[in-house]
């Protein structure tokens, strides 16, 4: 099982293309394309941080769009998803139920290249400084869209900055540095 993040999908969102100069011509290819993306990369039992802006929409669309994206997701919502969130449960092509995170989570995972547990902080925000950063913690985060300069350790994991697709852990370590 791989462990993906990912950022600011705006799914049905048909001004993201504009702002973000996104090469689609409609929302629909948009759309398609990251679930296409995603769903290449992420398999059933892998697991999934979404870091916020999933949609726009309402909970129905939301419902829509999680249907039909594989993997355990579990999301840290950003700004623009509280047209959805509070419904009971979504579920995945794989049937598994979406998890809805704090704003801010840490995660602890393990990594081949280093003897002792990674820290990971999750959040939608980027932030110049985070819990454990003077220690080896990294940061991913989305809402910027690729335009603010990097600081060491942390990541824009949109897909703004990803050819519209998920990025692994190990895409992670090689960008980010083990250790």
């Amino acid at each position: 099982m791989t462990i993906w993040f990912t950022a600011d999908t705006h799914f049905g969102h048909t001004n993201i293309i504009q702002y973000c100069k996104r090469p689609f011509i409609s929302v629909t290819e948009m759309d398609e394309l990251l679930i296409e993306n995603w769903n290449r990369s992420v398999k059933p039992d892998d697991t999934i941080y979404h870091l916020g802006d999933f949609t726009l929409a309402g909970k129905n669309a939301a419902s829509v769009y999680f249907q039909r994206l594989d993997g355990k997701i579990h999301v840290i919502p950003g700004g623009h998803d509280n047209k959805w969130l509070g419904k009971d449960e979504y579920f995945t092509r794989s049937g598994h139920p979406v998890t809805i995170l704090p704003p801010l989570y840490t995660l602890k995972t393990s990594l081949p290249e280093v003897e002792h547990p990674q820290l990971i902080v999750l959040c939608h925000y980027a932030m110049r400084v985070w819990d454990r950063s003077h220690y080896g913690s990294w940061h991913l985060y989305g809402h910027s869209h690729g335009n603010l300069p990097p600081v060491e350790k942390s990541l824009d994991a949109g897909v703004d900055c990803w050819d519209y697709r998920p990025i692994s852990l190990a895409m992670v370590c090689r960008k980010i540095g083990a250790g």
